[in-house]
C-alpha cells in the first residue's frame, strides 16, 4: 500500500523535520523509525516491533560494514584520548599558537589539513577534528565553525580524489564502462565539491559569516569575554562541563604527529591490503576494490598498538594510564555511535518501503524525454540532493542513480552529457549528505569537532544551500554548453560573487 511511493520517504522527512524543530536528534530519529515500521506493517503493532528492532536495528548492527565502522570509531576515540592524555594535543596547541597568528590562518590550516586527508571521509572528520580543535579553540573559533570546516573537507574532497574510498564506491556502481576513467573525467564537473572549497576560502579571507553561523561566532566571542578561561582545556577533555583528565607534562608535538602519521599510513595499507595489493593487484585496482570498513579497522588497530608502544617507550604514559584512556575514548564516541545506529535503522525503514525504486522511476521517466536531456544534469542534481538528504546516504544515492544514468546513455564515455550527468549525481549526493542531520558524515563531523549535532546542522545548512544554488546554476549552464573549461570558471566566479554580494546586504551582516 505504501511501498514504492512518496510514502516511502515520509519516515526520513518526519525525522529530519522534528530534529530541526526540536533540536533533539535521538527522539526525532526514533519517531521516524517507528513511522517507517508502522507504514511497512500496515499499522500492525506486532509487525512494527518486529520490523523496527529485528529487521531494522539488529540487522544494521549485525551488518559487517557497519560493525567495522563502529569499531573504527571506537579505536579513533581511544587514540584521540591517548594523544590528549599524553600531552601531544597540548604541545601541538602551544606550537600552533606560535606559528599560526590569526583566526583566518587557523581556518586555512584546518581546510588544508582536511584537503590533505582525502582517503576516507570518516577518517577525515575524526582526524582533522582531534588535531585542529586546540588551534581553533585558541583563536576563538566556534565549534560550529570547526564542524563546518571539517564536514566541508570530508565528503566534498573525497568525491574529487581518485584515490579514496569514495572513488572506489562510485566505480563499483558503474556497469558497462570503465568506472575509474568515468570518475576522473567527472571531477571537473563536480561543481558542488569544487565550489564548497571555494566557499570556505572566500568566507575565511573575507572574514565573513552569515545566518546561524554568524550568531555562533558572535556567541563564542561573548563566552570568551565573560569567561576568559583557557578554552583549549575543554578541547582536550571532550566536554566543557567535565573536569580535565590528568595530562602528561612530558608531551611533545611528536606525540600527536607520529600517531596521526601512523594512522594515515596504516589505514592506506589496510585498505589496499583488502583490495589485493599484496596479491598482485595494482595500487589503483587495489584501492578501487578495497573494503574501506575492514581496511580502516586493520589500519587503526595497528596504529593504536604503535601509539601505545611509542608512549610507553618515551615514558609519557605508563601502561595503566594507556589502558585507562581506551574506555574513556570509547565513552566519548557513544553519542556518535547512538546517532549512527538510529540513522542506519531509519535508512533500513525507507529502503524496505521502496524509496530507491520510487526515485529511480522518477529519474527514468524524465530521462526518456528528449526535451529535458539538456536539463538532465540540473534535474539529476536536485533529485540526488533530495534523495541523499532524505536518506542520509551519499553512497546509497550513487547506487540508485548512477546505474540509471549509465544505462540511459548506453555507457558511452564519448557522450559528454553522460559525464556531466554522472557528476551531477555525485555532487547532488554529497550536497544532500552534507545538509542532512541523519547523514553519518555529518554525525562524524559533529563528533570530530565535539559540537552539538543539531547546532552543527543548523549552522551549516545555509552555507551548503548557498553552494547548492550556485551549483544548480552551473549544471543548468553545463547541460547546454557541455565544456568544463567554460562552466567551471563561471561557477567559481558566481560563487565568489555571491559571497561578495551577501557581504553588502545588511540582512546578512546582523548578529
Amino acid at each position: 500500500m505504501f511501498a514504492n511511493s512518496f510514502w516511502a520517504l515520509l519516515p526520513a522527512i518526519i525525522a529530519i523535520t522534528l530534529a530541526l524543530i526540536t533540536k533533539e536528534v535521538y527522539s526525532s530519529l526514533f519517531i521516524g523509525i517507528v513511522v517507517g515500521g508502522l507504514l511497512y506493517s500496515s499499522f500492525s503493532i506486532e509487525g512494527t516491533i518486529q520490523h523496527v528492532f529485528v529487521d531494522g536495528m539488529i540487522a544494521q548492527l549485525s551488518d559487517g560494514w557497519n560493525v567495522g565502522i563502529l569499531i573504527f570509531l571506537v579505536i579513533l576515540g581511544a587514540m584521540v584520548m591517548l594523544m590528549n592524555r599524553a600531552g601531544g594535543s597540548a604541545a601541538f596547541g602551544r606550537w600552533a599558537v606560535t606559528h599560526v597568528k590569526t583566526k583566518a590562518g587557523a581556518q586555512v590550516a584546518t581546510i588544508v589539513l582536511g584537503m590533505l586527508i582525502f582517503i576516507d571521509d570518516y577518517f577525515n572528520c575524526l582526524t582533522v577534528g582531534s588535531v585542529m580543535r586546540p588551534l581553533t579553540d585558541k583563536h576563538k573559533i566556534s565549534r560550529e565553525k570547526l564542524a563546518y570546516l571539517i564536514d566541508a573537507t570530508a565528503a566534498p574532497v573525497c568525491i574529487i580524489a581518485p584515490i579514496s574510498s569514495w572513488a572506489a564506491a562510485v566505480t563499483g556502481f558503474v556497469d558497462g564502462a570503465n568506472g575509474l576513467t568515468l570518475f576522473v573525467r567527472a571531477i571537473p564537473y563536480n561543481f558542488y565539491a569544487i565550489l564548497t572549497i571555494v566557499m570556505m576560502f572566500s568566507l575565511t579571507f573575507s572574514k565573513f559569516d552569515y545566518g546561524p553561523m554568524r550568531q555562533a561566532e558572535h556567541n563564542q566571542k561573548i563566552r570568551d569575554a565573560i569567561q576568559p578561561k583557557d578554552s583549549y582545556a575543554s578541547s582536550i577533555t571532550g566536554a566543557e562541563d567535565q573536569p580535565a583528565p590528568p595530562i602528561s607534562q612530558k608531551g611533545k608535538v611528536i606525540h600527536l604527529v607520529l600517531p596521526i602519521v601512523s594512522l594515515i599510513i596504516c589505514c592506506v595499507i589496510g585498505m589496499i591490503y583488502t583490495g589485493g595489493f599484496f596479491s598482485g593487484e595494482t595500487f589503483i585496482d587495489a584501492f578501487s576494490g578495497s573494503d574501506a570498513s575492514v581496511g580502516l579497522v586493520y589500519g587503526s588497530v595497528v596504529a593504536l598498538i604503535i601509539t601505545i608502544i611509542f608512549y610507553l617507550a618515551t615514558k609519557v604514559l605508563n601502561f595503566n594510564e594507556c589502558m585507562n584512556a581506551i574506555p574513556e575514548g570509547f565513552k566519548s564516541m557513544v553519542p556518535a555511535i547512538l546517532v549512527l545506529t538510529f540513522a542506519w535503522t531509519l535508512k533500513a525503514m525507507t529502503d524496505s518501503l521502496g524509496a530507491k525504486e520510487y526515485v529511480a522511476g522518477i529519474v527514468e521517466n524524465m530521462a526518456s524525454s528528449e526535451m529535458v536531456m539538456s536539463l538532465l544534469p540540473a534535474i539529476i542534481f536536485v533529485i540526488a540532493v533530495f534523495l541523499a538528504f532524505a536518506t542520509g546516504t551519499s553512497w546509497g544515492t550513487f547506487g540508485i542513480l548512477i546505474p540509471i544514468v549509465v544505462s540511459v546513455f548506453d555507457a558511452n564515455l564519448s557522450n559528454e552529457l553522460m559525464i556531466i550527468s554522472i557528476s551531477a549525481c555525485m555532487a547532488g549526493a554529497v550536497c544532500g549528505d552534507h545538509c542532512s542531520p541523519i547523514s553519518d558524515t555529518t554525525i562524524m563531523a559533529s563528533a570530530g569537532a565535539q559540537c552539538d549535532h543539531i547546532k552543527h546542522v543548523s549552522t551549516q545548512l545555509p552555507y551548503a544551500m548557498t553552494t547548492a544554488i550556485v551549483s544548480f546554476v552551473a549544471y543548468f549552464i553545463s547541460g547546454f554548453v557541455r565544456s568544463w573549461y567554460i562552466c567551471m570558471p563561471i561557477g567559481i566566479a558566481l560563487m565568489v560573487l555571491t559571497v561578495m554580494l551577501m557581504r553588502l546586504v545588511p540582512a546578512f551582516n546582523k548578529d
